[in-house]
């Protein structure tokens, strides 16, 4: 601690660079602050897309691009001065201010911290602008250049990067103890502003990574916003609200969960007046609201819209605009509390004895239990009808809930097979014919380890987009949330699935195939590999494919008859077919170990395939035929069609096998019973792949178009079948 001074020090202003980097300090307090403000100015741009890239949590890169309006060029050199806004021209407009952003600061005070580069472009404009900034001030991107925007190329808007935030302030940067951590704020941010921005699509993900974090459609609407950002367990579980008055200059909109559902924490969107920000008032006074309803430490999700008439709000409190202050706080919050009491009163049902409870302490009856399906559980224990079931309440008493609306599985239940001894892997994974040798499990090695490239290629973020677009919603929900019940035959590849109170058969082949293709997609250039060990000679197992297909043929000529040949027909000539392929092969061998991990060594052997998903190894019996199909199904001469067509031809051989159909049960065959042993273990382990690996990967990873309707078929409802019972009964 300093001595102090016989005479008193004298008053001196503070250095301009010092009163902005305490002006960003108080501003920027974190990544996800910089980019809360990055997003208000796109959507005041009037941006319909928004995507946003993070790298380190936000601290070594924060990217976020837009279609907007663009900023003029003229605009560029001032952009990040401090207080410089076309929000507003005098302080009067703050009583009707209308958009997000107002202060002037935000840039500014980002500049100041980290280096800042600005690309932009107008829709008069013949070309787009880049403008890198420090301190608020036009820097030149190299030393010796001009600080002048350059002009480059650019669609319209405006693309803000910023890099290396806190670069200047050691001791903030510190302060922070993990990028995940950072990355889990702005995740959450970008979700407020998701959820609240209709019309607006936003995706964010963290640079370099092919899978997106967080991604929402412009055409969505607030339930499947929500839907998409929280997940389906409580966008199922949610009652439309609003309300308003007059006198008091308010209203309110959004979304309430009901009863089904509860969590520990509450999860609370709050707009007042288009802005996100934070209300311990009215966040515990839902709670309390909730408090009648749930059971003890359950806490709900509410999102709420409330607009307020801008003279009655003071939005100029807080430098990061976080807070809010308005007039006739308490009768705001009173009235909304009362409407949202009354809506959930209105369709309360399964948690209505809470409401007894509540009334009559010292009564002596004691609520049931809730049971595992009284509840809407994560991953499908719900039904698309769930929000229609509780209509039927009043406030006067519970309505019975009928058995045929319940839904009888959690998908967080142990499943009784778990309980039955694991089968080990068999050793060996032979052709389903027979064609070929059996490739031991010491013959070949996964290797996973792999650094992640990035793909630039414009013909594989085509055939991205088109899955993304072909995307049917209904059978998205579905396979995001089913329960896996079982396969119901091996040989037509047909497993059964419950989804609400339905039952569904699904062709997994089908399905399996789509998974597979777009997983090519999605890890292209990144795929893991199995590795043989020894290299498989490439010509051995091109025969083999042939020497299979000739039995295929003949097999079919002996069902359909002896056909002659016609005169001056030839035989054709297979061996010619198998030369031509193993040199299309071979003279790919570059694309093909760099793009696809499948390596042909210099000496015409096969030392490794691709590795598509973690846990699960393709019936190996079917890569002499993979290889034979490479050469006349892929279009090698057409880069877009080349990877298309290659990856078809590898989801097809990923596509699990089709095992003859079992046996009937006969005491006069013990034969063929032993005989079949190995083909025993290949089913068990079949069905562990299926349930284990392939459904799960199904409900992450699938985006399932119209295509696969005809691969879905329902098979059962209970409703349907409470029908049938009726009538029998």
């Amino acid at each position: 601690m300093a001595a102090p001074t016989a005479t008193p020090r004298r008053i001196q202003a503070l250095d301009e660079s010092v009163v902005n980097r305490i002006a960003a300090g108080e501003i920027i307090v974190a990544p996800v602050n910089a980019l809360k403000e990055l997003i208000e100015n796109s959507v005041d741009a009037g941006s319909t897309s928004i995507d946003i890239a993070v790298k380190d949590g936000g601290l070594k890169l924060l990217q976020i691009t837009d279609n907007g309006h663009g900023i003029d060029r003229e605009d560029l050199p001032i952009l990040c001065e401090r207080f410089t806004t076309s929000k507003l021209k005098a302080f009067e407009d703050l009583a009707a201010i209308g958009t997000y952003g107002f202060r002037g600061e935000a840039l500014a005070s980002i500049s100041m911290i980290a280096h800042l580069t600005v690309t932009t472009k107008t829709k008069d404009s013949s070309c787009a602008w880049r403008a890198v900034y420090s301190d608020g001030k036009l820097v030149p991107p190299k030393p010796g250049q001009s600080a002048d925007p350059k002009p480059v190329a650019g669609r319209q808007g405006t693309q803000i990067t910023v890099e290396d935030l806190f670069y200047n302030t050691p001791s903030r940067r510190r302060a922070f103890r993990s990028g995940s951590e950072e990355y889990a704020k702005i995740l959450d941010v970008v979700g407020r502003y998701a959820v609240h921005c209709g019309g607006v699509s936003f995706s964010c993900k963290k640079h370099g990574d092919s899978d997106v974090g967080l991604s929402t459609s412009s055409t969505a609407n607030l339930q499947d916003r929500i839907r998409r950002v929280h997940g389906s367990a409580v966008a199922n579980e949610l009652i439309a609200f609003d309300t308003a008055n007059k006198d008091l200059g308010f209203t309110a909109k959004g979304m309430l969960s009901n009863a089904n559902y509860h969590v520990k924490k509450t999860t609370l969107l709050l707009f007042i007046n288009g802005r996100s920000v934070e209300s311990s008032a009215i966040k515990k006074a839902l709670d309390a609201v909730y408090s009648t309803f749930l059971p003890k430490g359950g806490h709900p999700f509410v999102y709420l819209s409330l607009d307020i008439e801008p003279h009655r709000v003071d939005v100029n409190v807080h430098p990061t605009k976080r807070e809010v202050n308005f007039l006739h706080e308490d009768e705001i919050i009173e009235k909304i509390c009362t409407a949202a009491q009354d809506k959930l009163a209105d369709v309360d049902t399964s948690r209505s004895y809470a409401l007894t409870q509540t009334l009559l302490p010292n009564t002596q009856h004691q609520p049931e239990p809730s049971r595992p399906h009284d509840k809407v559980t994560a991953r499908g224990g719900s039904s698309s009808e769930s929000s229609t079931f509780n209509q039927s309440s009043t406030r006067n008493g519970p309505a019975k809930i009928y058995e045929n609306n319940t839904v009888r599985v959690d998908a967080r239940d142990r499943k009784i097979t778990t309980m039955f001894p694991q089968l080990n892997n068999p050793t060996t994974t032979d052709s389903p014919s027979g064609a070929g040798p059996s490739i031991q499990q010491e013959d070949y090695a996964i290797d996973e380890s792999r650094e992640w490239k990035v793909v630039p290629y414009k013909s594989i973020k085509t055939l991205r987009k088109e899955a993304k677009d072909a995307l049917h919603q209904g059978l998205h929900e579905m396979f995001s949330n089913h329960v896996f019940v079982g396969i119901v035959d091996e040989h037509r590849r047909l497993a059964a699935v419950q989804h609400g109170i339905k039952l569904y058969l699904v062709d997994y082949a089908n399905v399996t195939f789509e998974l597979f293709y777009q997983i090519g997609l999605s890890d292209f250039r990144n795929f893991g590999r199995i590795q043989f060990n020894p290299p498989l000679p490439l010509r051995k197992l091109l025969k083999i494919a042939v020497e299979e297909e000739k039995r295929r043929e003949q097999l079919q000529a002996d069902e359909d008859g002896d056909v002659e040949m016609d005169e001056g027909d030839e035989p054709f000539d297979w061996d010619t077919t198998i030369e031509t392929i193993e040199n299309i092969l071979t003279q790919h061998d570059v694309m093909l170990r760099d793009y696809f991990s499948l390596d042909i060594t210099s000496d015409g052997n096969l030392h490794s395939i691709p590795l598509l998903l973690k846990n699960y190894l393709p019936s190996l019996g079917k890569l002499p035929t993979f290889l034979l199909r490479l050469g006349p199904n892929v279009a090698w001469d057409s880069e877009t069609e080349c990877f298309s067509t290659f990856l078809r031809e590898l989801a097809l051989f990923y596509v699990p096998e089709s095992l003859p159909p079992l046996p009937a049960d006969s005491p006069d065959t013990p034969e063929e019973e032993e005989e079949d042993t190995d083909l025993k273990a290949r089913r068990q382990q079949l069905a562990k792949m299926v349930e284990t690996v392939l459904f799960p990967a199904f409900r992450k990873r699938l985006l399932p178009s119209a295509a696969l309707l005809r691969s879905v078929t329902e098979v059962a409802n209970l409703k349907g079948l409470y029908r049938v019972f009726e009538r029998s009964c």
